[in-house]
């Protein structure tokens, strides 16, 4: 009888490599528990029954769960006072020291950040501190956030609500090779790391821009060539001033509105295509090849609940009014397709407003402001076609200039997509880079 080998004696060991507990890794790495090579440091909340005393005007670091973000953090969210350090027992980690979520949340459990200013922390991290000459601080966080997953797995065996503990912390075992391949390590992903975070920087500037043009094309504030010089008086409205060239009209006079399609649970996974509540949430604009969701219908209700291109959908009930009355438009027909019931259809009944218009327009603010404020809340927040009919939208006349204003919010809609894919690759470089450098696959030294 042939004896089964171990899993040891089946993987076979490249040459210079060793296995170790944390896997196949150089020879010439070592592997510890952290708290062999690391000291470790907490934290606490000052009283907010003391809140003038020990935050009004802090300028102490603070910082919590929700200010880690797995990389470098500045200034915290909240700051504290002098005197909620000398008070409370808190003390400041030094630069450089890395920070570890135990609890919060689940998806928060092992969450990291470096600090780049001394910083006291909550009762809800652990501070790590390397030891010089030993453990280089960035890569020590490139390690965590490479391994995050580990982290669930210890949380989701505790028994009360999921956390982990600081010995959860100070026993992990980490591989590492000497400190001057950990600093080329911790370089090339720090310079991935910067890009990543230039990227994040520009799509949030680029949001911005585009927030405040639709604020100003959507009311009128702004008009775009050559419509400002054809017309330039404004008249005023029951929404504020418009160009004179614009008019107001409430939604119940350019649509029809309609509750969508309820079915058991054992109906859907197969069938007809069928518009959804996060294909509306998600996307402003969808195509029929965006839409994944399948229904067994009817003929009955395929009819009676029919979408066709140019049709305008919106959420009707969600958990904040903040989720309510979100639209998309569909851009194309859908064979046999149907709507959901937790949205609703709004179809028009006059040819009124352009096709991409449409993605936009009932964005703007003082639209969203008519219809949080019209939505009625229970247990949820909901709206209805009677609400939504009520609200009233400012648009242009012309079609034309309808057009010209999707245009440019379109124009930037697919600039900002095209930095989020570069954010995505890049994402994905980073996240082979991890792979390669911090299992010692591929070597810088």
């Amino acid at each position: 009888m042939v004896s089964s080998m171990t899993s040891v004696e089946q993987v076979k060991i490249p040459g210079g490599y060793k296995q170790t507990e944390v896997g196949v890794i150089p020879e010439d790495w070592d592997v510890a528990p952290l708290n062999e090579i690391c000291s470790f440091g907490g934290g606490t909340t000052p009283p907010r029954a003391q809140h003038d005393r020990y935050f009004i005007n802090g300028s102490n670091n603070w910082v919590k769960t929700t200010d880690l973000n797995n990389s470098l953090i500045g200034d915290s969210e909240e700051q504290i006072t002098d005197i909620a350090i000398s008070e409370t027992g808190l003390k400041l980690h030094p630069i450089g020291t890395v920070l570890v979520a135990m609890y919060g949340g689940f998806n928060q459990i092992g969450r990291t950040g470096y600090i780049t200013r001394p910083s006291a922390i909550n009762q809800a991290l652990v501070a790590v501190k390397p030891k010089p000459k030993k453990l280089e601080s960035y890569y020590l966080l490139s390690q965590l956030n490479y391994n995050v997953g580990y982290w669930k797995g210890v949380a989701s065996s505790s028994r009360k609500d999921p956390n982990i503990t600081s010995n959860d912390v100070k026993n992990y075992l980490l591989a590492f090779p000497l400190v001057k391949e950990q600093t080329a390590i911790a370089n090339a992903l720090s310079d991935v790391d910067a890009l990543i975070a230039s990227l994040k920087k520009l799509i949030a500037k680029k949001s911005a821009i585009k927030t405040a043009s639709m604020q100003q094309l959507l009311t009128g504030q702004k008009r775009l060539p050559p419509f400002d010089q054809q017309h330039t008086g404004y008249q005023k409205t029951e929404l504020g001033e418009i160009p004179e060239d614009w008019e107001v009209q409430s939604l119940g006079r350019i649509f029809g509105f309609k509750n969508g399609l309820n079915k058991a649970k054992e109906f859907f996974g197969y069938g007809s295509p069928i518009v959804n509540y996060m294909d509306v949430y998600n996307y402003p604009g969808i195509n029929s090849s965006d839409i994944r969701g399948l229904v067994d219908v009817t003929k009955e209700e395929t009819s009676a609940y029919s979408v066709k291109n140019g049709d305008v959908f919106f959420t009707r009930t969600s958990e904040t009014v903040d989720e309510i009355g979100i639209t998309t438009v569909l851009l194309d027909d859908v064979i046999n397709g149907v709507f959901s019931g937790f949205i609703l259809r709004a179809r028009e009944k006059v040819d009124a407003l352009d096709l991409l218009f449409k993605k936009y327009c009932f964005s703007s603010y003082y639209i969203r402001k008519q219809i949080k404020s019209t939505s009625s809340y229970t247990t949820r927040a909901l709206t209805n076609g009677t609400l939504l009919s009520n609200v009233k939208l400012a648009f242009p006349k012309g079609k034309e200039e309808q057009a010209a204003i999707a245009k440019v919010l379109s124009d930037m809609d697919a600039e900002i997509d095209a930095l989020e894919l570069r954010l995505d690759k890049t994402q994905q470089i980073k996240q082979g880079m991890m792979q390669e450098l911090l299992t010692g696959k591929t070597r810088l030294i």
